[in-house]
């Protein structure tokens, strides 16, 4: 009977066992998923971006820390280091990768084919070849495109209604940025309408930019328009600068370079942007696949004004161009 009992007590012990392992099991804490954001640029030149990002992710129940873990990359417009930042966040097994721009995304794409990679914003996707169609990614890449063909000729509309007399537009870019190539094709078909003449001007190191202002004024440009760049975006405050030491009336893409100087911006709202690239990883990690989520286009353009810089350089902004303004500084 002693033997009996013994036995029993042997067999609920190990029942016991069993149940509290299997507590314990189910009690371990989930795995916190982790997101690589990689840019091409510094810090400081995507801080409201980069906030617009986290306040998307908090928007959806995410906080830093706590249910989410964020890496993030910045190769300070040196684009020969994303290689490297885009093989760390695939050594580190994040869960998605956020790129910003082709160059980073281009990294990503090559460093990883099963990470999914979410772009914050694209100005070509399918011509840069990272997804099949804008409604089918396929692959592991979806996210967000800047491609808007009427931006470039907005540009010059502007330009164009503050200079009545604009007949010659310097074009600053750089021949190795992903995406300039069909920007360049819309500004020629802007320009033949308006009846203006292009120079163009490549700026492929920073070293390159006072003698690029310096040709712009030789050849007697009207005023300028800056295409998009690693090398600009790192250092707007270099570019809109010397903009207005030559007194050249120049218009920009991005809206963060008016607020540091330069004279005004047209163009997609990147804040916008990166908010909503929020939303992609939110479905991926509850199990989407990149493949699946459509590319979306913008839906937010801005119009900013310096009028600081405008009295800086002798420049009297029209009426009806302010009145089209989004936000002006005065």
């Amino acid at each position: 009977m002693k033997l009996v009992s013994r036995h029993w007590s042997v067999v609920a012990c190990c029942a016991m066992l069993i149940a509290l392992c299997s507590v314990a099991k189910g009690q371990q804490p989930a795995k916190v998923p982790r997101i690589g954001l990689l840019y091409s640029v510094s810090h400081s030149s995507v801080a409201a971006r980069a906030k617009a990002f986290r306040q998307g992710l908090k928007e959806l129940g995410y906080v830093e820390g706590k249910n989410i873990v964020i890496e993030s990359r910045f190769a300070d417009g040196k684009l020969d280091r994303i290689p490297a930042l885009a093989a760390e966040l695939v050594r580190l097994n994040v869960d998605v990768i956020v790129t910003s721009g082709p160059s980073p995304t281009r990294a990503a794409k090559e460093a990883t084919l099963t990470i999914p990679i979410v772009m914050a914003r694209d100005i070509d996707p399918v011509g840069n070849g990272f997804v099949a169609s804008l409604a089918r990614p396929g692959g592991n890449i979806t996210g967000l495109s800047m491609l808007a063909p009427e931006i470039s000729g907005k540009q010059l509309e502007l330009l164009k209604e503050t200079l009545p007399r604009l007949s010659d537009v310097a074009v600053l870019g750089s021949s190795t940025t992903q995406g300039n190539a069909q920007t360049i094709r819309e500004i020629e078909l802007a320009a033949a309408s308006f009846g203006v003449k292009l120079q163009y001007l490549n700026v492929a190191r920073l070293e390159d930019l006072e003698t690029a202002f310096r040709a712009a004024v030789k050849a007697r440009a009207d005023g300028a328009l800056v295409l998009g760049s690693a090398i600009y975006a790192s250092h707007r405050t270099q570019v809109t600068e010397r903009a207005v030491k030559n007194r050249l009336p120049t218009i920009y893409r991005n809206p963060e370079y008016v607020d540091d100087g330069g004279l005004m911006a047209y163009g997609v709202n990147l804040v916008d942007l990166d908010h909503r690239a929020a939303s992609y990883v939110d479905k991926i990690l509850k199990g989407r696949k990149p493949a699946d989520l459509p590319v979306e286009q913008p839906t937010k353009f801005e119009l900013v004004i310096n009028l600081k810089t405008a009295k800086q350089i002798g420049l009297t902004i029209p009426p009806n161009v302010l009145a089209r303004a989004d936000k002006v500084i005065k």
